[in-house]
């Protein structure tokens, strides 16, 4: 058995590069998008402007510009805008891949930045909110009793433990029939300057809501049988949750849950049924019914709704206001909108073939072909973003899209016979013919590819590190004891076929060699990613790269490059 006599000392808290969570625009967009945005809060016409934003630009510009700076911009909104903006601003994902939770921290900040444009303003906006959001919001802050049955001030029943408890427990409001007691100083009185608008302009909506909170605000119930259900502050958050999901799937969003369950069954090689609907088919099918309904349903109401007024408007204020829309839309959505499979590309930029031609021919002579490819596109890229996690975190817009084109592309050379050979040859020898995207779907080929890679690439790597590990001693115990773990960890989670929970147990490779693990870091990864250190580490670069960098898989030529890394990576351990 070879053995490494490690020198270096092991660095417990040895730092990881950083991983960015999204894409960051450069300097000159972000001036780019705070100069246009303050002409719009500037422009006479904003009542006119914003209603004609989708609400994904404006949640860009609340990301860019902060939200506390977007206050003009959300009292300007329509209440449908304001119900999709929030959709979008007020979940976090606790981890890649997993489901978003509601941030009633984030709603708080919500309520501070709505009174700082008015009382009347938060109050029209709250009142138009789905009771269940506010609700939700709001009991993070308050607790609500009625008078007779009112708890002592820091009473022992209390379900909520904030950092500045202590402080809050004096803080206590007699409005409307109800006790409204602070649960934390946080927006305390933005929240009571709101509720008292609300009780005087919108009754119905401020009682409601203090009904709602009051349910919320009872003491944890006595262990019985059923005490392992959810409560009712967990069961309120579940269930806004699942609101918002289904909102969102009509917007062409993918459920977390079930972008999960298409990818994990898109790995496992299924049996058709007579119908010729596979299981992950009939997922993307219920997808693409639900997003036709909810269109459906948009253009019957828009033929119903009265002529805009727009036309009898100033010419010159129309242009203006178009000018301003336009300007702002492109700024919002160009460093989110992923490169078109058509147009014009770099010189130097490599074709993707066999996918690129295919789409081309079908976008030239089936447009009803090519819309459906695009849609399947969009769905299987909004599955990556939804479901999966790259370096252990959510893919970008534009990284989802460069992968699912490219696990695609994979796909369409099993199709053509080009990766099935041991051979793996280095160009393609068999070509589809130029119809082969009208008569056949992405979703299949996506499923070839997600197989292929999870195959010869995530079960392929962790299979020769676990012998390459058999190989490597170290002289400190307490390194040499986290190798021993990490050869467990991927033996258990490859027979699981999930060799990317252990990510975690790969720090000690950073030890050993760094451009090693950040390879591995790569190649691991729920969705496995051509990392840019594999890449130096075989072409001998001796510039730096970040341990972050990486490109999507397109075709079979950089699957054997995974193979070349792992046929060195014991000696580059073990140097």
């Amino acid at each position: 058995m070879s053995k490494r006599a490690d020198h270096r000392r092991r660095d417990k808290h040895h730092p990881k590069s950083a991983l960015p969570a999204r894409r960051v625009p450069s300097p000159d967009d972000a001036g780019g998008v705070s100069d246009r945005l303050a002409r719009l809060l500037d422009t006479p016409h904003l009542a006119q402007v914003v209603p004609r934003l989708a609400p994904e630009v404006i949640h860009h510009l609340i990301r860019e510009r902060g939200l506390q700076g977007c206050g003009a911009l959300i009292a300007a909104a329509t209440p449908s805008q304001v119900a999709s903006v929030l959709d979008l601003d007020l979940w976090r994902a606790p981890a890649a891949g997993r489901d978003d939770r509601f941030d009633e921290g984030r709603f708080g900040l919500w309520i501070e930045t709505l009174m700082n444009e008015g009382e009347a303003v938060a109050a029209r906006i709250v009142s138009s909110m789905d009771r269940s959001i506010a609700v939700a919001g709001l009991s993070h802050y308050v607790r609500v009793f009625d008078h007779g049955v009112l708890p002592s001030a820091g009473s022992s029943d209390e379900d909520f433990a904030a950092p500045d408890a202590a402080a809050s427990r004096d803080l206590e409001a007699d409005l409307g029939g109800y006790v409204i007691r602070a649960r934390t100083t946080a927006a305390w009185d933005e929240i009571v300057g709101l509720l008292v608008t609300l009780a005087a302009e919108y009754p119905d909506c401020f009682h409601a809501l203090m009904r709602g909170c009051r349910r919320l605000s009872n003491s944890t119930p006595e262990p019985d049988g059923f005490h392992h259900l959810m409560l009712e502050p967990e069961q309120l958050l579940h269930d806004v949750t699942v609101d918002r999901d289904e909102r969102r799937t009509g917007q062409g969003y993918l459920a977390p849950g079930d972008a999960r369950a298409f990818l994990k069954m898109a790995r496992q090689r299924r049996s058709r049924r007579a119908n010729g609907l596979s299981p992950i088919n009939r997922i993307a099918a219920a997808y693409f019914q639900t997003l036709d309904d909810r269109v459906a349903s948009a253009e019957e109401s828009a033929s119903r709704e009265e002529p805009s007024e727009r036309s009898s408007a100033d010419p010159k204020v129309s242009e203006t206001i178009d000018a301003v829309v336009d300007l702002l839309a492109g700024t919002a959505s160009g460093s989110a909108r992923p490169r078109a499979l058509l147009g014009p590309a770099p010189a130097d930029e490599a074709r993707v073939t066999p996918l690129q031609p295919l789409m081309e021919y079908v976008h030239d002579t089936d447009h009803a072909a090519y819309f459906t490819r695009s849609r399947e596109l969009a769905f299987l890229a909004n599955a990556l973003v939804a479901g999966c996690s790259v370096y252990s975190r959510p893919f970008t817009t534009q990284e989802a899209w460069n992968a699912a084109v490219g696990i695609c592309n994979l796909g369409l050379e099993v199709s053509a016979g080009t990766a099935v050979s041991a051979e793996w040859p280095s160009e393609v020898t068999t070509t589809l013919p130029d119809t082969f995207l009208i008569d056949h779907d992405l979703l299949t080929a996506f499923e070839a590819g997600w197989r292929r890679l999870h195959a010869d690439v995530s079960v392929f790597v962790a299979g020769r590190l676990i012998a390459t590990l058999r190989d490597l001693e170290s002289v400190d115990p307490e390194t040499q004891r986290d190798l021993y773990r990490l050869r467990r960890e991927l033996e258990r989670n490859r027979t699981d076929a999930t060799p990317w929970r252990a990510r975690d147990a790969l720090d000690v490779i950073a030890i050993l060699d760094m451009p090693a693990w950040a390879s591995l870091c790569g190649l691991l990864s729920e969705c496995p990613v051509l990392p840019a250190a594999m890449t130096a580490i075989l072409d001998r670069q001796a510039t730096s790269v970040s341990a972050t960098a990486f490109e999507c898989f397109v075709t079979s030529r950089q699957i054997r490059r995974v193979h070349e890394f792992t046929e060195r990576l014991r000696d580059v351990l073990l140097q």
